[in-house]
């Protein structure tokens, strides 16, 4: 135990409560299942830095706001445990690399993506309907 911790106590992980039925993408044959699904539902990647405050505030926000419910697919990436991953997802969909990064895939393309307190569900839910 630091000094730190027996001062401050220890930090312990916040249990975000969520509405959303998140899919844990972790493997790069995921972005074709994700690309074959996008034809008839919309699909989010929420990309995620677990080491990043702002990342962890941007994803907090999301979630409490979030109410698209099952019509989207919601998959949750962490970035720094799937690199080669997020990496892929930048190729495959064209976008620029962020982090925290929310990327909307409708007919197998990105149509919309944001960074940082750019991440906002209400526009989501108005660039889907």
């Amino acid at each position: 135990m630091s000094i730190f911790n027996s001062i401050f106590g220890e930090s312990k992980p916040i249990s975000i409560p969520t509405t959303i039925n998140w899919i844990p993408m972790q493997d790069l044959g995921q972005i074709e299942e994700i690309i074959a699904l996008s034809e008839q539902m919309p699909v989010i990647i929420f990309k995620h830095s677990t080491r990043c405050s702002i990342s962890r505030m941007a994803l907090k926000n999301f979630e409490s706001e979030y109410d698209l419910g099952e019509s989207v697919a919601a998959y949750f990436l962490d970035l720094i445990s799937f690199r080669e991953v997020s990496n892929e997802v930048a190729s495959r969909f064209n976008v620029v690399h962020q982090s925290p990064q929310l990327v909307l895939i409708v007919g197998g393309k990105s149509v919309y993506n944001v960074s940082h307190s750019s991440i906002d569900a209400q526009e989501l839910k108005s660039k889907i309907q």
